[in-house]
Parts: C-alpha cells; structure tokens; sequence
C-alpha cells in the first residue's frame, strides 16, 4: 500500500513543479527555522490539493521526485501523509488534535477471511481495548462500524483526508459514525491477508494521544500497550475471524500501519501456501520446488513466487511479495543473497522456513505480465518464462491460484 513507482516522464504542470521544487528544498534546508519555512510552504500547497480533491498533481510530484531525489520524495511523502491522516479542530472553543489511526490484523488461514460490517459488540470491545491499552487519558475515539480488507481500504491522500475528517467531527463531538459503507469493493480471496479496523483518536491540542506520550504514573512503554491490547481483542476478534490464525499489531497512524501490515503478511503468505498445499493435494514442503524472479517495467516493483511439484516444471501456485518505497533493488543485484535485509533473503529465508528446500532464484527483470483472459499474474517457470499457474485437474476444490 502507499506504493510509488516511475511512470513514463510528461510534461508537468506548473502546481506539480512548484511541489517538486519545495519538497527538494526542504530536503536541502540546512536549519530548522528554513525547515519551518518550506513546511509551510509544502503544507499550504497541498491541503489546497486536498482540499480540491486533486491527487493526480500530489501523485506526479511524488513520481517526479522518486525519479531524481529520494530524499526529497521520502519528504514530499511524509508531509503528504501527514495532512491526510492528522488535523486540528475547534470545537466549542477547545482546539483539538486527530490522528486516523489503523489497527492491523496480520491474518492467514486455509479456508476465507472475513471482512464487513463489525457488530456493535466488537466495536465496543475495540473502544474498552483502546481505553485500557492504548489511548492516553482525556482522548476521545470513533471508530468505523467495519473489517475492511485491504481492497477496501482508502488509498489517495485525499480519500484519506475525507476520511479523517468525517471521523474527527465525530470523535470530538461524541456522536456516531456516519458513512457511507453498503457499496464496499469486492474482497479478493486469499489465504493470508491483513484486516483493518480503522478509527480516530483526538485529544485537546498539546496532550498525549497514546499512553507511551504520557507522564508516570500512566505512561507504559509501546510493548506493554501492545500486549494489553493483544489481551484485550484476542477473543473478540477470534470471534469474528473463524478458522483463522492471526496477530494484532499494535494500533498506529494510518500510513505507517498499513505498510507495516502489508510487510508482515509477506512472510505469511509463503506459508500459507505450503500449507495450502499440503492440506489439498498431500505434498510435503519438501516436495515442492520454488522458483522466484523479480518483476518491473523499469525497476524491481515486486517478486513472484511459483510453486511446483519437485521434477515437474509445471506451474501450479504462485504468491506474489511486493517491494515498498524503501526497498528498491538494484537490477545486478536481483537474486543477491549476501544481504541479509535483501527481499530476495528474506523470501528465500521465509521459504526454507516453511520447509521448501529447492529454491531457484532468476537475476532477470521479468514484465509484470498478466493473463490477457482472466488478469491473474503470470509467474516465473525455471526456464525463464512466465507462465499461468494451475491446479491439477483432480485437485478436490477450487481455491485462488495466487496471492
């Protein structure tokens, strides 16, 4: 989620040079008190942008910095992020503080994880979990009626934006949730995915939103809010999530836990599928043989996993790991494992751990290629070719071919 890649260059238009231009000073500032001048700038700029509701001109920015100056990117970002996902209100003349918050749900299983509306009892335990663990003294919440998937998510900055202040009016004046949710996108079934559910903290402007904010006696570092709170929703979200294993991360702003969720499903998915497997056609981890190639138009934007059985080059499953802004690989290094903190290890690690031994690794660049009939992605066989994934014939139950 929140993933930028280089598009092919056009010609920009002059709101997207001057948000390149500030966000590249920033970068270069020297002081804070110029740091605070280019915030300005960069803060006035883009809630104009979002207050219009025009992403497409903070989207070229963000890909025209990416292309020249990641630092200047990893700036234009935060700020961005941050007017999306946090604010300040009045109301009846206090001044308050709101940050959208995600609470992940890392979630994998061999059967469906749910997603819909949360019922009333779950939402209230999600309000007494953040009380007790998590939210400081004097914070107000709103938190929305719904287990979203990933697919439903809001993504744009200025989706989020909406968001945030729909439940900041809501948190600080105490009322109900108020969205529109009866036409949520459909949720793609896989067998490891997060949940979310999402919600809005706010305090009067200048105190502590979380407990790790707060002066003893009631401050507690983030581990002890994180196990209070695993505590806390263990039962209700088990609940709600039948035949599912899962973990609570700890509740966050938006953007951050929602990369931080789709990292940790990475591993999972790896073995979910082993699992899968095993579980529906009777093959052993070690009878499988995985091949895995990067894939990217221009650059690496993620790796796709293939699964066969051991000898047969015939590709039956795939799982796809997706790169993030921070994790570009270089195109020489592809299948480099002297890494440790390299994509590439860290799958081949994940799939040994899962009980797959027989790992070939491509150090070719593949086309993100999809099915041109059904629009599933194509995965790498050991010949260097990709290739569609399919069941065998007998399998006993169709199940999604990729993750």
């Amino acid at each position: 989620m929140a993933v930028h890649r280089t598009k092919p260059s056009q010609r920009n238009s002059p709101e997207v040079e001057k948000l390149v231009a500030d966000a590249i000073s920033l970068a270069a500032s020297g002081s804070q008190v110029e740091d605070r001048f280019w915030e300005d700038r960069l803060n006035t700029r883009l809630m104009r942008l979002l207050k219009s509701q025009n992403q497409n001109v903070i989207d070229a920015a963000l890909d025209q910095t990416f292309r020249i100056n990641t630092v200047a990117f990893e700036v234009l970002a935060d700020v961005a992020e941050t007017l999306a996902e946090s604010l300040k209100l009045e109301h009846e003349g206090q001044l308050w503080d709101v940050v959208l918050i995600a609470m992940p749900i890392v979630t994998h299983t061999r059967y469906q994880i749910p997603s819909g509306p949360l019922p009333k009892k779950i939402v209230e335990a999600t309000a007494a979990g953040l009380n007790g663990a998590i939210a400081a003294t004097d914070t107000r919440l709103a938190i929305v009626p719904w287990l979203y998937s990933i697919d439903q998510m809001p993504h744009s900055h200025c989706q989020i934006r909406l968001l945030t202040e729909a439940l900041a009016t809501a948190a600080i004046s105490s009322a109900d949730v108020k969205l529109e949710l009866r036409d949520m996108s459909e949720t793609i079934a896989v067998l490891a995915d997060p949940r979310f559910i999402i919600a809005a903290i706010s305090a009067p402007s200048g105190t502590p939103l979380f407990k790790w904010q707060e002066e003893s006696p009631a401050r507690q570092e983030r581990g002890v809010s994180l196990t209070g709170w695993q505590n806390a929703m263990q039962e209700p979200i088990a609940s709600i999530l039948p035949g599912c294993e899962f973990e609570l991360l700890l509740p966050e702003a938006y953007f951050t836990n929602c990369r931080l969720a789709d990292k940790h499903v990475r591993p999972l998915s790896i073995r979910a599928a082993v699992n899968f497997l095993e579980s529906t056609l009777g093959i052993l981890p070690a009878g499988l043989s995985c091949v895995v190639g990067a894939f990217g138009e221009e650059q690496a934007d993620e790796y796709r996993i293939a699964f066969s059985v051991k000898g047969s080059p015939d590709v039956m499953y795939g799982v796809i790991w997706p790169l993030y802004d921070r994790e570009s690989v270089a195109s020489d290094a592809l299948n480099d494992l002297s890494d440790d903190e390299s994509s590439i290890k860290k799958i081949c690690d994940a799939l040994h751990d899962a009980g797959v031994e027989d790992v070939f690794r491509h150090a070719m660049l593949f086309d993100p290629e999809l099915c041109d009939d059904c629009g599933a992605p194509l995965f790498p066989d050991r010949s260097g070719e990709a290739v569609h994934a399919e069941m065998p014939e007998d399998t006993p139950m169709q199940q999604p071919l990729f993750h």
